[in-house]
């Protein structure tokens, strides 16, 4: 199952480029992202109550709060640089660049969670390093 949603994830953010490409234009890119922002809060927070779950909010530990804290934090860091990259660049540049977070992510996951770090893995970093090198030259 996780194997669908990762597959929706990927189609939801391809149309989250083209959507923002189109909708960014002439408008603040700090003031596209909050407006973004907002939608997604609106959308989780319905999530939440659809399914009950806000009732686990008084389980969650302090070390959890940190780090989903620290989690939107980054986020938020995300998504106001890929919204200025966005207004300033192309798509077809500036999503490549930011897909090599997947290749930051394998190396993080290595270093900090002690992940796996295969040759697969590896072989796969290069090529996706090459692909978006290629990609924006």
């Amino acid at each position: 199952m996780w194997f669908i949603f990762a597959i929706l994830s990927a189609l939801f953010a391809a149309f989250t480029s083209i959507l923002a490409k189109i909708g960014i234009e002439g408008v603040n890119s700090n003031l596209a992202t909050a407006i973004r922002t907002v939608v997604v809060v609106v959308m989780s927070w319905g999530m939440v109550f659809l399914t009950d779950a806000q009732g686990g909010i008084a389980q969650i530990s302090r070390k959890s709060w940190i780090f989903l804290i620290l989690s939107g934090l980054a986020t938020g860091a995300s998504w106001l640089c890929y919204y200025r990259a966005l207004q300033m660049g192309e798509a077809s540049k500036v999503v490549p660049i930011d897909k090599l977070s997947v290749v930051i992510t394998l190396i993080l996951a290595f270093v900090i969670l002690h992940e796996e770090f295969t040759a697969k893995a590896l072989i796969g970093c290069l090529l996706i390093g090459a692909g978006t090198l290629i990609m924006v030259i």
